[in-house]
């Protein structure tokens, strides 16, 4: 990998509602590298997609804030800036750009492909209309749409739902940024179609030599293109490592379940999926303590009395964990230990404060 192009430390994102304050992103802090593929993982409303708009700054507010924390991008910390500031303005698009989850609401239905893709492009590349054009017609090739030309002058409906999405990956990397952030990028597709996407976009990130955050709750599209995994539970990391470490040696009781829940293809067809038990917490007014420990079958005595763990290292590597206990996980829902009477696991040893 390269040199750190983004460091974020202690990220606080609220949103505040009638009820209370929604905590989406609560102390977060993770880093990018140059040229290096991180995801995010997590159910859906574990703050993913918060944390990386927040870096951006395009929180809706009201109702959302950004409450703490520092984005440095490449030495400068974003969040000195205001939201709509020159500055800022400079970072999206330009710095890091941002692939949404949904192409057809991201698009603008009155305007054409073309518009819309010279636009961008003149506004980030600093080029006349004509090139602009010409430059268009070229990103659409590159995403491999067929016949470019006339794409250009077609309006989004009426693309399909994988052609929208390759012209929401074209108009990212041809605004040459840094980072790009692809959030759920495949929600909306069949298989087939998801595969071609994110090899699309996996395959132009390395060839123009940039860093790609992937943002999903899908782990068996991580593993395959991915340097490391962040792993996101009620609005916190909870796990972080290289893609191999998550993937064979998880060590956080939700990162367990989560791999257990996932269908394998060894597995026999009559072997049922072991699923995470209960719901993720009620973000107003959180307990102090772990927010896994309602679900969690390996809790003990000192998950019960001490406040949420803060994430810590695992020996000499870059495997973090934010658990009292270490356990050796096994992803195929049996452990090495015993259940005790409230029938959660005793893995034996000695809990870690």
């Amino acid at each position: 990998m390269g040199e750190r192009i983004l460091e974020v430390r202690n990220l606080c994102t609220s949103f505040f509602t009638h009820e209370g304050e929604v905590k989406a992103v609560n102390d977060v802090s993770f880093h990018i590298d140059e040229q290096e593929i991180v995801a995010f993982v997590g159910e859906s409303g574990c703050g993913k997609t918060v944390t990386q708009l927040s870096l951006l700054q395009i929180v809706p507010a009201p109702p959302g804030k950004i409450t703490g924390g520092e984005v440095f991008f490449k030495g400068r910390d974003l969040l000195q800036h205001k939201p709509n500031s020159p500055e800022m303005r400079s970072v999206r698009g330009a710095g890091i750009a941002m692939i949404f989850q949904e192409p057809m609401t991201s698009l603008n239905p009155v305007f054409t492909v073309g518009h819309q893709l010279t636009d961008i492009i003149m506004l980030h590349r600093k080029v006349g209309h004509k090139e602009a054009w010409e430059m268009g017609i070229e990103a659409l090739r590159s995403v491999e749409i067929p016949e470019p030309e006339v794409r250009m002058r077609n309006y989004p409906f009426e693309l399909s739902g994988g052609m929208r999405q390759r012209v929401m990956i074209a108009m990212a990397v041809y605004c040459n940024p840094d980072i790009i952030i692809a959030d759920e990028p495949t929600t909306a597709l069949d298989v087939t179609t998801q595969a071609q996407v994110l090899e699309l976009l996996v395959s132009l990130v390395k060839q123009h030599r940039k860093s790609l955050i992937i943002v999903t709750h899908n782990l068996g599209v991580v593993t395959r293109y991915v340097d490391r995994i962040y792993v996101m539970y009620a609005g916190r990391i909870i796990e972080s490592g290289s893609t191999e470490e998550i993937m064979t040696k998880p060590r956080h009781p939700y990162t367990i379940g989560l791999l257990n829940s996932v269908p394998k293809i060894e597995k026999e067809r009559s072997e049922k999926l072991i699923p995470i038990k209960g719901a993720p917490p009620w973000l107003i007014d959180m307990d102090p303590r772990c927010t896994f420990l309602p679900r969690c079958s390996y809790a003990c005595e000192v998950c019960e009395t001490k406040e949420f763990p803060k994430l810590r290292r695992l020996g000499e590597s870059d495997h973090f964990i934010a658990c009292h206990r270490d356990i050796a996980g096994s992803i195929t829902g049996s452990t090495t230990g015993r259940l005790d009477s409230a029938g959660r696991h005793d893995l034996g040893g000695e809990a870690h404060g």
